[in-house]
This record gives structure tokens, C-alpha cells and sequence, in this order.
């Protein structure tokens, strides 16, 4: 019984990490285009574009350090969220300032 539920145990905390590495993966993706999107239009120049790449390069990275050990902790999904989250408000406030070309 308790090898049954180890391995289920096991199962669901594959299942989680794949689900949050997706999504992750998924919203860098999203933003990736945000960004290409708004320096075709022109809402977002040459130098704002190539800040906010170098940002998302950054938290690839640090997705790939903390996917290495093949877990990703509760605090370190928070740490990406986070930064995410701040990318996020970065490309809104580089596609909405006004400047362009």
C-alpha cells in the first residue's frame, strides 16, 4: 500500500512540474510575440525592444537553473511568477509610453 502511494505521490509531482514548466514556457512564448508585435507596429523602438529581449533571455535562464535539479520548489515558481509578472508590466509600458520609431 505504501509503495502504491509513493509511486502515485511520484506520478503527481510529475504531472505538476511538467504543468508549470508549460505554462512558463507558454507565457515566454506570449510575451516573445508581445514583443515582436509591438516593434513591427512601431509602439516599441530598437533600444526598448532589445531591453526587454535581454529580459526574457534573464528569466529563461533562470527557468533553466531551476528546472536543473528536476524540481522546482514552491518558492522558485514564485520567484519566476514574479518575474514574469514584471516583464509583463515592462512590455505593456513599452507598447503604451508614446514613444515610437
Amino acid at each position: 500500500m505504501k509503495k502504491i502511494m509513493m509511486i502515485t505521490a511520484f506520478f503527481i509531482t510529475l504531472l505538476i512540474t511538467g504543468a508549470q514548466a508549460q505554462a512558463t514556457d507558454a507565457r515566454e512564448a506570449t510575451q516573445r510575440v508581445r514583443i515582436h508585435q509591438g516593434r513591427k507596429s512601431g509602439e516599441i523602438t530598437n533600444g526598448e525592444a532589445a531591453h526587454l529581449n535581454a529580459q526574457q533571455r534573464r528569466i529563461h535562464r533562470t527557468e533553466r537553473r531551476v528546472e536543473a535539479d528536476g524540481k522546482v520548489t514552491r518558492r522558485e515558481s514564485k520567484r519566476l511568477r514574479r518575474e514574469q509578472n514584471r516583464a509583463n508590466r515592462h512590455i505593456r509600458r513599452s507598447k503604451h509610453n508614446g514613444i515610437s520609431k
